[in-house]
């Protein structure tokens, strides 16, 4: 395991609130760094009055931890912050050791966890495109020719040949990222010619999301482990609810404070699967001291992603670790709520709740109607019959009488589509 030191500032300008939070990121920070195979010897906490342009601490510090590296024999400094190209390339002129921000160091952790093609794909086109501006001069040199047309004279350095390379790296995976768009389309459309309600899980990272997939399928389908984005790629399973209706549960990737926006851009087409959601199930460690913030970002990240206009259930994991009397004021304020209930995942206690409440506001959101058009409407039939699902018809000698079961949204398109005076 690589020895680390760990570096956050404060500045003296701050609340108590905000050193609060400081602190509690840098906590967070040794997560990571656990979780990416390292663990931490010191954490330098540097206060100032603002931060410094060329060196981030300032160069006096940089100094500073450079001779504790050095005695240490360190092999990697974490910073909780997303450097500037400028910064790292000063910073380890005075640090004989991987000067690594916040953006790195989950970066190399979703590299690690990526298992499918697609996720390999959207981990390596966000670390191309946070190393692009981080390009250093280091290593030039003159002989790396390329030939051609246009490439005769002095020749190019490393550091142009290296950023073509990248950029053109970037631009085919985008273009395989879209294929597999493409696929994923496909995959939509049947899920909504079954008309099956898909659920899917989100929220923190850690809150014991894939536990809660697990315990719902009886079943270990998905790794989960008390590890920071333990789950990375996205896994669509079967669920049978209590009075025996068919739905689809997808456990997806944790969110993080300060989540680099590489990430969130490439793993959009991952997330894209989040929108197309009935209902989704924010699991929420109840156990951390800050989980409303949690909560609050979670939301700000949903917003990110355009998914503000589905049906949430709030899940409150890990009871199982409070005591007895936090326990009881947590079921008597959350389990009276008709959108939020107390579970754990880990003991199985509350899922029978749980399930019913997801039954009861899937279903809220269905409605089933009867329609009568003129029978050579074909169109709303076609559209009918692959996205609702149809429990009787009748046709006469001039009009389609047809009823229908279907979701809020799609009874609402259809009712654009045909002309009120044709409704029964």
């Amino acid at each position: 395991m690589e020895k680390v030191v760990t570096v956050g500032v404060i500045l003296k300008s701050s609340d108590k609130e905000k050193i609060k939070e400081e602190y509690k990121s840098l906590d967070e920070l040794a997560s990571l760094v656990s979780t990416a195979k390292g663990y931490v010897v010191k954490t330098f906490i540097v206060k100032r009055d603002k931060i410094d342009p060329a060196y981030y601490i300032g160069c006096g510090k940089a100094e500073e931890i450079g001779r504790y590296v050095v005695d240490n024999r360190i092999h990697t400094v974490v910073f909780d912050c997303e450097l500037s190209p400028a910064q790292i390339r000063n910073l380890e002129q005075k640090i004989d050791a991987k000067i690594i921000d916040r953006s790195r160091l989950i970066l190399d952790i979703f590299a690690q966890r990526a298992h499918t093609k697609e996720a390999q794909l959207q981990v390596e086109l966000a670390q191309l495109q946070y190393m692009l501006p981080r390009l250093t001069q280091k290593g030039i040199y003159m002989d790396n020719q390329v030939g051609g047309i246009g490439t005769r004279g002095p020749g190019e350095t490393k550091l142009e040949y290296d950023r073509r390379k990248i950029m053109q790296r970037i631009e085919k995976i985008k273009q395989e990222l879209q294929k597999v768009a493409l696929s994923r389309q496909e995959q939509k459309k049947l899920r909504l010619q079954t008309q099956i309600p898909l659920v899917a899980l989100v929220g923190y990272t850690n809150t014991g999301k894939s536990t809660l997939f697990n315990t719902l399928l009886k079943s270990y389908q998905a790794y989960a482990d008390d590890k920071l984005f333990a789950t990375l790629d996205p896994l669509i399973r079967k669920l049978k609810l209590p009075n025996g209706q068919n739905i689809l549960i997808v456990d997806t990737v944790g969110f993080i404070n300060k989540l680099p926006h590489h990430l969130v851009e490439s793993f959009k087409s991952t997330l894209e699967i989040v929108k197309d959601a009935t209902l989704l199930l924010e699991v929420i460690d109840i156990t951390s001291e800050d989980f409303q913030k949690r909560e609050k970002l979670v939301k700000e990240l949903l917003e990110q992603l355009g998914v503000s206009d589905v049906p949430i259930i709030k899940v409150y994991n890990k009871v199982d670790i409070l005591n007895e009397d936090l326990r009881k004021v947590y079921l008597k304020k959350f389990n009276s709520k008709k959108n939020s209930v107390v579970i754990s995942a880990k003991t199985g206690f509350g899922i029978e709740n749980l399930l019913k409440k997801v039954q009861k506001l899937i279903n809220s959101n269905l409605v089933s109607r009867t329609l009568r058009f003129s029978s050579d409407k074909y169109k709303i039939l076609n559209f009918i019959y692959k996205y609702c699902k149809v429990i009787s018809n009748y046709v006469d000698n001039k009009y389609i009488y047809i009823k229908i079961q279907t979701t809020k949204e799609i009874y609402n398109k259809i009712k654009q589509m045909i002309k009120d005076n044709e409704f029964a």
